[in-house]
């Protein structure tokens, strides 16, 4: 089978190489899929660059969630042959591949209202977005929520996940096209950081209160300036760096001005609490079902076009989700 391999560390266009390999098979508590779309993520493009907080051995194929067809897979799993999941994937073999073999434990069927790109983008950024605003944040209809990179693949997510909360969103995007996607997503208010100051925003759209709810997957600058408009009993979610700046958080000033700083690690909940994996998954088919929530899939690029659409992703040049297909 063909899959994307990274033998040494470098910029995705540079590290990814497109190789001929054999097909893996499923040892026990694991399911082997025919790939059917591999959503692009930021990760990817740190897997590549080796600066993942998971550093598998080389060469790996990168590629960290998926939407496949089950070819096959013991009774025990609960899947079939043909069946139609979803799944992060278990690197080493990740899925920029036309097969990957899946934990088991971490498959769950497609939802029906998605095509396979759209299940594909499902996954990561959805449940990140319905972690991070219910189960950290706390987020309640008729509170504000500011969302940073609006128009990206994480952004956008808690944009559809805010909305369908009852929430009023503000979203923050770079440039006329992405503050137009934003729009098109649902934000109430888009702010265009690029000829716009956000706190000024803010503080207009709420009367001087300020955000009740903040979901940051940029840092630098973002976070910095997001601790001027958050409000009293306001909660910031730290969900990612993309700027490439870890901020510095002031301590006192949260304490002064009394709000949560929160960090979110999905993936530790596959380990410490899978049983609310599965139920967030359960909501997400729901509202999906309902139409509140769609990936908003930009491009469906071939299986050759993989490492320039991850240096894209990395770039931050592309808008909502960009998805890997195998005809």
């Amino acid at each position: 089978m063909k899959a994307w391999r990274v033998h040494s560390n470098g910029e995705p266009r540079e590290a990814m190489r497109l190789d001929e390999v054999e097909r893996p098979t499923a040892g026990p508590g694991q399911v082997l899929v025919k790939v059917r779309a591999a959503n692009v993520n930021f990760p990817d493009a740190l897997l590549c660059r080796g600066q993942y907080q998971v550093r598998p051995p080389m060469p790996f194929t990168p590629g960290v969630e998926l939407c496949g067809e089950v070819v096959a897979a013991e009774p025990s799993t609960g899947f079939r042959e043909g069946d139609r999941v979803i799944s992060p994937a278990a690197l080493p073999g990740g899925a920029f591949a036309e097969y990957a073999v899946v934990d088991a434990a971490t498959v769950l069927p497609a939802p029906d209202a998605l095509d396979d790109a759209e299940a594909a983008a499902l996954h990561i950024g959805y449940q990140t977005g319905w972690f991070g605003l219910h189960r950290r944040a706390a987020l309640k209809a008729g509170e504000t929520l500011l969302v940073h990179a609006a128009a990206g693949g994480v952004g956008s997510a808690a944009v559809q996940l805010g909305k369908a909360a009852g929430a009023t969103v503000i979203g923050v995007a770079g440039g006329p096209e992405k503050a137009d996607a934003a729009r098109k997503l649902g934000c109430d208010v888009v702010v265009d950081r690029r000829s716009e100051d956000f706190v000024a925003v803010v503080k207009e759209v709420t009367g001087g209160r300020g955000a009740d709810v903040v979901y940051d997957p940029v840092g630098g600058e973002a976070y910095t300036r997001s601790t001027k408009c958050v409000a009293f009993e306001g909660r910031i979610v730290v969900v990612g760096f993309t700027s490439g700046t870890i901020p510095a958080p002031g301590l006192n000033h949260a304490l002064v001005k009394n709000y949560a700083i929160l960090g979110l690690h999905w993936g530790l909940y596959n380990t410490h609490d899978p049983a609310a994996i599965r139920h967030c998954h359960e909501e997400l088919t729901r509202l999906a079902a309902e139409g509140a929530v769609r990936p908003l899939v930009s491009e469906r690029v071939p299986l050759t076009g993989a490492a320039d659409a991850v240096q894209r992703v990395a770039d931050g040049t592309t808008t909502g989700r960009v998805v890997v297909v195998n005809d």
